[in-house]
């Protein structure tokens, strides 16, 4: 089994609490996960792992946050075709147009989501934690 990648920006803190959880859904659903800041992370690593977790939060006008994660993210969609894939993100207004985007985005390069997106109001409430979770758990099944 391979394990996952979570691959994450925050900037409050609350993408951040959203990637720790999904990194504990992966650990509950048996498989291994390693936890990255996109700084710390290069589509070059991804070799080494059999999926992956994308969490960024909406910034700007409902859009992925430009200096960091927007340019991994456009090297990473290259290596994305079969591989499955979850993505995760907090928002502070708008309502999360920019998932609904990126979701798109994801499956037209070819990954194979492993749930629905997971979207969270600032910071994840119980429930939002627990989406996330499951979020993790999905990565896990998907990878055994």
């Amino acid at each position: 089994m391979k394990k996952a990648a979570v691959v994450y920006w925050s900037g409050t803190g609350n993408t951040e609490t959203m990637a720790n959880a999904v990194a504990e859904g992966v650990k509950k659903g048996g498989a291994e996960v390693e936890v990255f800041k996109v700084a710390d992370f290069s589509a070059d690593k991804m070799a080494d792992f059999g999926g992956f977790l994308f969490g960024c939060p909406a910034t700007g006008t409902e859009e992925l946050e430009a200096d960091e994660f927007l340019p991994f993210f456009e090297e990473a969609e290259k290596k994305l075709s079969g591989v499955p894939v979850g993505l995760f993100g907090s928002y502070g207004w708008g309502g999360g147009p920019w998932m609904e985007d990126w979701t798109e985005r994801t499956r037209n390069a070819g990954a194979k989501l492993v749930a629905d997106s997971v979207i969270s109001e600032n910071a994840p409430d119980d429930a939002g934690i627990a989406s996330c979770e499951a979020l993790g758990e999905a990565m896990a099944k998907a990878l055994a």
